[in-house]
């Protein structure tokens, strides 16, 4: 067993134009942003994004390095309406394929599992279908002959996770009240690159909390980053909340404004514009 950790520009490295590339955490919650923003430096573009959406899609697309999109939603969660992916949307930036919640989830245990598909009853009735002509019904080969849809997997040459603690191996623990199919991506994508607010010798892991909150197994990860901070301005529960007054900011400075504020120097510049920011607003 090899200690897999790294810096998020290591991992950002690896890396490469036109990627699948999926991004864990659900909405404006634990994102693994750090790892965003060392994307947003890089020159990685033309890519596929697989992704529960958040800022982490309101960035990439503002930012034009997105071609096609696979989601169920793109959401800042306490702003409904993620307003750089809509705007990115209505100028047609970059081309989308969304589907159900349901749908997108068994994509992932579809691609976790190495099949091509999974038979599912969501969509079936709705305008998923009619909006997603390349989908695909199966009927089942049982006495009861239903049909379903064969929702393809969801594969990704690439993961990006945040998680609450980490040890050097891969490991990964969440330790807040849901675990957003994080272990999924990491699954199903060739290699995946987990950042957490910490990083612990592997004893502690259990320490102080149940073994199932062991998330990510060490088997699927390729890169460890440690990254206090960073799921910022989304939430990390228990150790943050959402940063409801930088997410405002976010959504209501114009992309060109806030990329030249806070994305131009390195993680350590994000942090001190975002204290800055923060002094200001006391």
């Amino acid at each position: 067993m090899s200690d897999k950790t790294m810096t998020a520009e290591e991992a950002v490295s690896r890396l490469e134009s036109g990627m699948t590339l999926g991004i864990g955490g659900w909405g404006s919650r634990r994102k693994p942003m750090a790892l965003v923003r060392a994307l947003l430096r890089s020159d990685v573009s033309d890519l596929t994004i697989v992704s529960y959406g958040g800022p982490d899609v309101g960035m990439l697309t503002a930012a034009g390095r997105v071609r096609k999109l696979v989601t169920a939603f793109v959401t800042l969660d306490s702003i409904p309406l993620e307003p750089h992916y809509r705007a990115a949307r209505e100028r047609g930036a970059l081309e989308l394929t969304e589907i159900d919640e349901a749908m997108f989830m068994w994509g992932l245990h579809a691609a976790a599992n190495r099949l091509p598909f999974l038979p599912v009853r969501a969509g079936i009735g709705s305008d998923v279908m009619r909006v997603n002509p390349g989908l695909r019904t199966v009927t089942s080969p049982y006495g009861d002959g239903e049909t379903f849809v064969a929702v393809p997997a969801l594969r990704m040459d690439a993961a990006l996770v945040h998680v609450n603690r980490a040890d050097r191996l891969g490991n990964g623990q969440y330790l807040g009240p849901d675990p957003y199919f994080d272990d999924l991506f990491c699954e199903a994508a060739d290699m995946a690159y987990v950042s957490c607010e910490r990083i612990v010798d592997t004893a502690e892991l259990t320490k102080d909390a149940a073994p199932q909150t062991l998330l990510v197994k060490r088997h699927t990860v390729t890169g460890v980053v440690e990254a206090p901070n960073g799921a910022h301005f989304t939430s990390c529960a228990p150790d943050y909340g959402r940063d409801e007054a930088f997410q405002k900011q976010y959504a209501s400075t114009p992309w060109p404004e806030f990329a030249a504020r806070y994305l131009d120097g390195d993680e350590q510049a994000y942090q001190s514009a975002v204290q800055a920011w923060q002094g200001e607003q006391r």
